[in-house]
């Protein structure tokens, strides 16, 4: 794996830290231990499974671009794409609903779209590239 890539999955891996911490956010919030309305549990439980889900996806996207013999920068280039989803989504959900009993989301809802973007651009990038290096190795 190349380097540049091994450093950003273990980087990767130890945000999942931070996500296993949002989960004993979320049983907080629907024990009722963290004050939140129905809008911010909707939120907060949707930005927590897409962290997690995203997290997953990219280290997928990472270790089978390179599996498949995808080049460097086009395997990074992908796989990076993919993770910054997983902090745009997330962060969009959360932040978003901040404060006391809000009514709708604010204009941090936008890092949604974002992400969701970043997300579809970073799995084009690295489809495209499986298929290509699979296509050469024909």
């Amino acid at each position: 794996m190349d380097p540049v890539l091994a450093l950003v999955t273990g980087i990767t891996l130890l945000t999942v830290v931070g996500i296993a911490f949002g989960g004993t956010f979320m049983l907080r919030v629907v024990s009722g231990g963290q004050p939140a309305n129905a809008l911010q549990k909707t939120m907060f439980r949707a930005g927590h499974a897409h962290a997690g889900v995203l997290v997953t996806l990219g280290l997928v996207v990472a270790l089978l671009t390179q599996a498949a013999g995808v080049g460097d920068a086009w395997s990074i280039a992908g796989s990076v794409l993919v993770l910054s989803a997983a902090i745009f989504v997330p962060a969009g959900f959360f932040l978003s609903v901040l404060g006391t009993d809000p009514a709708g989301p604010n204009g941090w809802i936008r890092s949604v779209w974002i992400g969701f973007g970043v997300l579809v651009t970073g799995l084009v990038v690295s489809g495209i590239a499986t298929i290509a290096a699979a296509v050469a190795a024909l």
